[in-house]
């Protein structure tokens, strides 16, 4: 997942390992898109991806005219922000507590 966002030309993208943290989930993975165009395009490609892949259906929740768009992928959930939304919510220093896997700037 990590390398579609980053061939989809996604910035900032974090993966933390949250399954001492959250009960609700093994894995965040936070990726900033520059535009509501490369949102949409995020989101595509990883439900796309999950779907082929792991026969995941995903819906994505909220859309890139909030600036956030979020898939639930089971153990994984993926949150697709515009550089406002991330700014604002900081949602890294809310699980702060789980561990850095990877971090691709």
């Amino acid at each position: 997942m990590v390398n579609k966002l980053e061939e989809k030309k996604g910035e900032d993208i974090l993966l933390i390992d949250v399954v001492d943290v959250a009960s609700f989930a093994d894995y965040f993975v936070f990726c900033t898109g520059t535009s509501n165009r490369m949102l949409d395009a995020l989101a595509k490609e990883i439900k796309d991806e999950v779907k082929q892949e792991f026969r995941i259906v995903s819906q994505p929740e909220g859309d890139a005219d909030s600036g956030w768009v979020v898939l639930d992928l089971g153990d994984v959930v993926c949150h697709l922000f515009s550089p406002e939304q991330r700014d604002y919510y900081q949602l890294e220093e809310l699980w702060q507590e789980g561990k850095v896997l990877l971090r691709l700037q």
